[in-house]
């Protein structure tokens, strides 16, 4: 809107008694797009290319109309996933059922991320970064806004990216790429180099026809849109009930210890209130069934059923055989405490290590099991059920062997110091 238009606007407004805020009510997109076409063009693009700027919703939709001037920017409203569930309440209904909703919950759970640098954190430079997309209280949403200069708060945006929040975007692998990818996420790494990663590279590039079958990330973990992206594993690979096999069963106790959610004598503790709470983990029968069903009809699209099936089976075989071998790493530390071979964590009462602190542990044993179950196991499993045989064996399972021997060898030198 040209200038005059504008003062013919306000003028008329003024003559009305409804005011300056009435005249910037009418025509809200106008006036924040020529300024922001001054000061910040990209983020003018990018909305004008948009679905939102298609279907008139403008500025004042997401932001609210408090901001006026140059100079009272931070009145600008920062949108939340209530903000995109005006328009979209299916999605976020979905999004807040799933585990990306408890992203931020879960890394405020991590003890250590208490421990790191802010600039690391609420500064959008760590953990925080990816885990942003998790739902905030009130309180947390004030106190980031606070450590981030205003920003960081949203969720959708995580995939759907300002200002486009275009939905191309988010379909496609790559919108997944920036968390997912490197020591214990690196799905991106294990989709790609599976074939099918390659077989979606190849149809971009024209190689294989646009009918071949070449699945997303976004095909197998959100059929239909659903933005609940769950697993029947979760992301720890633990779940409940335990397994028939006996071995298994103990193993699977020996780590839910060293995560605190069993206490030493098997019984659960406050942590497990906190799994529960947040839903990143399948704590009854009928709850894994559901996802892995979910997942067999998502295969079954390109798979026979029998093949789907199979592959599934060995996903979780593999999580037998890694939980055997983390199971004897954590009982070898448990023994040095329970012997006095190693000191306790300042604080740390319990007779088994700590997974979740461990990579501000003191001793290189520590810091040994820290990377073998975060890293490598996590490598094991994944690659398996990401169809990476390079992650699956290579970066997974053969590392974990590795660390197994080493935590012994490290172990037997500590009690030959110790005279234990």
């Amino acid at each position: 809107m040209r200038f005059e238009a504008r003062l013919v606007l306000a003028t008329l407004c003024l003559a009305l008694g409804l005011g300056a805020s009435a005249a910037r009510a009418a025509e809200p997109s106008m006036s924040c797009v020529e300024c922001h076409t001054q000061t910040s063009p990209g983020i003018v693009g990018d909305w004008k290319a948009s679905k939102h700027a298609a279907a008139e919703v403008d500025c004042a939709d997401c932001h609210g109309t408090a901001h006026q001037t140059a100079t009272d920017f931070a009145k600008a409203a920062i949108p939340t996933p209530e903000t995109c569930g005006t328009c979209h309440p299916d999605r976020v209904d979905q999004f807040k059922k799933g585990k990306h909703a408890a992203a931020w919950a879960a890394m405020k759970a991590m003890p250590t991320a208490h421990w790191q640098p802010m600039a690391m954190t609420e500064g959008q430079k760590g953990c925080g970064a990816c885990h942003k997309i998790g739902l905030k209280s009130p309180e947390e949403i004030r106190d980031l806004a606070s450590a981030s200069g205003g920003f960081g708060v949203a969720s959708c945006d995580a995939c759907h990216t300002r200002h486009t929040f275009s939905v191309a975007e988010a379909r496609q692998p790559e919108a997944c790429q920036t968390c997912h990818m490197g020591f214990d996420h690196p799905q991106w790494e294990m989709y790609s180099s599976s074939k099918h990663g390659v077989r979606h590279g190849l149809k971009r590039a024209g190689v294989l026809p646009e009918t071949a079958a070449a699945p997303t990330c976004q095909t197998c973990h959100m059929r239909d849109g659903n933005h609940e992206v769950r697993t029947a594993w979760g992301f720890l690979a633990v779940r409940l009930p335990m397994p028939e096999d006996a071995q298994w069963t103990a193993d699977r106790a020996t780590i839910l210890q060293g995560l605190g959610v069993l206490d030493p004598d098997g019984k659960p503790t406050g942590r497990l209130e906190v799994v529960k709470a947040a839903d990143v983990a399948r704590l009854t029968q009928e709850a894994w069934q559901k996802e892995r069903d979910q997942m067999l009809a998502t295969c079954s699209q390109c798979h026979a059923s029998a093949f789907a099936t199979q592959q599934l089976k060995q996903g979780d075989e593999m999580i037998r055989q890694a939980d055997h071998l983390m199971a004897e790493a954590i009982r070898t530390v448990a023994a040095l405490y329970k012997d006095g071979v190693l000191a306790k964590p300042e604080g740390y009462s319990s007779a088994f290590p700590d997974l979740l602190t461990f990579h501000d542990a003191g001793s290189t044993i520590e810091q040994k099991l820290w990377v073998m179950f975060l890293e490598h196991r996590m490598r094991t499993f994944q690659g398996t059920f990401h169809a990476s045989p390079d992650y699956a064996l290579w970066y997974g399972w053969s590392e974990m062997q590795r660390d197994l021997t080493e935590i012994r060898e490290l172990a037997k030198d500590l009690r030959r110091v110790a005279g234990k």
